[in-house]
């Protein structure tokens, strides 16, 4: 009876103990560390990228890189070659009939240095350019390295600026491309961003219009544009778009004065839905003369100046 007592009372034997370990998970893990030194913040990332200046290595570049590309036919490749578009090889058709644009290629080529000279049978020609008339000069632009567009804010950050950056949404002609990044470097803006697909890229057309200017102006790649904007709001970065029916005015905005990227859709059809849902304002541009439209470059000239003159 004795026994049946013990085995229906509520007492419990004797319990394996913690261990002390829920008392140390009660303890504190010390002050929170300053944000040069949390993973993952702007500042931290700001901190890298002058340490890895500072010892004098390239920031890595995470936005991938373009397939290289040819360009073809006589006048084409004396006008990149004159334009400063890279290249890395220039191959001349064997037996070729010298003109006034073959040997101007010859000497361009031959003065910028870096460019391997490679004779080639017409065949050959023919087989890597799929059949287009080469007129026996075919140049091979290197692929394009593009940033990440965190690095174009992390750059800002380094320079002790606030970040200003170009942001295009549908835009499809090199040329506006290689505009916009001429109108980024002459008024102190930090660089561009484009969408991985259905866009356009570093082109040789697009490094011709810029007239020099990308070779110091990061062009980023991002995968997803939205997602890209998104996470620039996060780091504190205002995101403008440009639209017609925009509901601020260009200079009633006081947000050009600091961090900012500007975003331009096509000419056409203007922000795409999500992109111009992501946009802190919707900004329009006066136009007296009525036009209905600007394209890319022009658009984002205007701008920049605008936003330039504030930070004056």
């Amino acid at each position: 009876m004795a026994a049946n007592n013990r085995r229906m009372s509520g007492k419990k034997g004797a319990q394996v103990g913690s261990g002390g370990k829920r008392r140390r998970s009660l303890e504190g893990k010390g002050p929170t560390p300053p944000a040069e030194m949390r993973k993952g913040h702007a500042k931290q990332r700001a901190a890298a990228a002058k340490a890895r200046r500072a010892q004098g290595r390239t920031p890595q570049r995470r936005g991938g890189k373009a397939p290289s590309e040819l360009v073809v036919g006589r006048n084409p490749v004396v006008e990149a070659l004159r334009g400063g578009v890279p290249a890395s090889t220039l191959y001349v058709q064997q037996f070729i009939d010298s003109d006034e644009r073959v040997r101007e290629a010859l000497q361009l080529a031959a003065e910028r240095g870096g460019i391997n000279l490679m004779e080639a049978p017409r065949p050959e020609l023919d087989r890597m350019t799929n059949g287009l008339n080469h007129q026996g000069l075919v140049l091979q632009v290197p692929p394009y390295e593009y940033a990440h567009p965190e690095d174009l804010a992390d750059a800002a950050a380094d320079e002790g600026e606030d970040p200003l950056i170009v942001a295009l949404d549908g835009v499809t002609d090199p040329r506006n491309l290689g505009a916009v990044v001429r109108s980024v470097a002459a008024f102190g803006g930090h660089g561009v961003v484009v969408p991985e697909r259905r866009a356009a890229g570093m082109t040789a057309g697009a490094w011709k219009t810029s007239a020099g200017t990308a070779a110091r102006t990061p062009v980023a790649r991002a995968t997803n544009l939205t997602r890209a904007l998104e996470a620039y709001k996060k780091a504190g970065i205002v995101v403008v778009g440009l639209a017609a029916d925009g509901d601020v005015e260009l200079g009633e905005l006081d947000a050009l004065g600091g961090p900012v990227a500007i975003v331009v859709g096509s000419e056409g059809k203007g922000l795409s839905r999500l992109v111009g849902e992501t946009c802190d304002f919707r900004v329009r541009i006066p136009m007296p003369g009525g036009a209905e439209s600007l394209n890319a470059g022009v658009a984002a000239g205007i701008v920049l100046y605008e936003a330039a003159r504030r930070r004056a």
